[in-house]
């Protein structure tokens, strides 16, 4: 397994994403060594929790919900 999808893999269980939520953030070319700062630990009320952070970015950017097609790491 490369470095790269071992990462990947690490933020999704940590996070607890899905396949579609770590291919949004992989083509808006997030790090998931930043996950951590995006999160909400449920400290900070303000902030999204980090899969709708995700799909909000996503879909500014791409102006649709989700990916055409869902790889799988």
């Amino acid at each position: 397994m490369k470095d790269k999808n071992k990462k990947w893999i690490e933020a999704k269980k940590k996070f607890h994403l899905s396949n579609i939520h770590i291919q949004m953030a992989r083509e808006l070319g997030m790090n998931p060594k930043k996950f951590g700062g995006l999160a909400n630990h449920k400290q900070e009320k303000w902030k999204e929790p980090l899969p709708d952070f995700i799909e909000s970015i996503y879909f500014k950017r791409f102006k649709k919900e989700k990916p055409d097609i869902i790889k799988k790491l």
